[in-house]
């Protein structure tokens, strides 16, 4: 076990504790307090949860996190499992092949092919719809990174729920079908109680990868005015560009407890569901 703690010692743990170190301390990247920092005990942390602009990211990353993710990804990847259910052939391997290839192309690659559709020129997506001078990055960045998660992520929904379906036990969706049971019937009394386990998860695994992700800083820098400023992004913009390794550390620890908060959450209900299955 040795070389495995060696690992977990080194790429988890001791990040973990120089972060710690960091955010209780003035830390730059410039001047001083780079060559001497000072510790400041709680001050960073004081510092970021009475900034409007912490609080304004945070509710950007909420808002973020419900539409694009727990919403989009969720219920577009739940959708396209239940209709593959009845396609078969070369059109159920074009439809995943294109919903896979969104999620498997690199970060910097997806976002890139975005900036080309929805560029203010010459982008395609003006083109279509006859809208040319808009700058959707610009007017809607919200939209425009929401709209770009869900397709980045709808995938791993897909896949998850395309399984979830398959074990559903053939014998009791026919069984409802005999006494009468539309389709709608048939996924509400008998699909989800036996999937509930794996919404549960998606819905866990899509939160945090949601609201950890960085990649909409590729496609609008957190701009314009920070209407697209996520926590991810803001910590970036406070540590890096913002010199301010320190308050950057104290926003990641406080971003980190949110991702146990909803953990721990996660965990509480799940319990709670399987034992009222019991």
């Amino acid at each position: 076990m040795a070389p495995a703690l060696a690992l977990i010692g080194l790429f988890l743990v001791f990040p973990a504790v120089w972060t710690i170190y960091l955010g209780m301390t003035n830390y730059r990247l410039t001047g001083l307090a780079a060559a001497n920092p000072e510790f400041v005990g709680l001050d960073n942390f004081a510092s970021a949860l009475t900034d409007d602009a912490f609080w304004h990211s945070l509710w950007l990353t909420l808002i973020f996190v419900l539409v694009s993710g727990v919403i989009g990804q969720t219920l577009l990847g739940f959708s396209i499992a239940w209709a593959l259910r009845h396609v078969r052939g070369w059109v159920k391997s074009v439809i995943e092949a294109l919903v896979l290839a969104a999620w498997v192309i690199p970060a910097s690659v997806a976002s890139f092919l975005w900036l080309a559709l929805l560029d203010r020129r010459t982008g395609t997506l003006n083109a279509l719809l006859g809208t040319e001078g808009t700058a959707w990055l610009i007017e809607y960045p919200m939209v425009s990174i929401i709209v770009f998660n869900v397709w980045v992520g709808t995938a791993f929904s897909m896949l998850l729920f395309s399984s979830a379906l398959a074990a559903v036990p053939p014998s009791q969706i026919e069984s409802a079908r005999m006494v009468g049971a539309g389709s709608w019937q048939q996924l509400r009394d008998v699909v989800l109680p036996n999937i509930r386990g794996h919404i549960l998860t998606n819905t866990l695994l899509i939160t945090l990868w949601t609201f950890n992700t960085f990649t909409p800083y590729l496609l609008t820098a957190g701009g314009p005015r920070d209407e697209s400023a996520i926590l991810a992004v803001y910590i970036y913009t406070t540590a890096i560009p913002g010199g301010q390794l320190g308050m950057g550390a104290a926003i990641s620890l406080i971003m980190l407890l949110i991702n146990l908060v909803i953990a721990l959450g996660y965990l509480r209900v799940a319990r709670a569901a399987s034992g009222g299955s019991k």
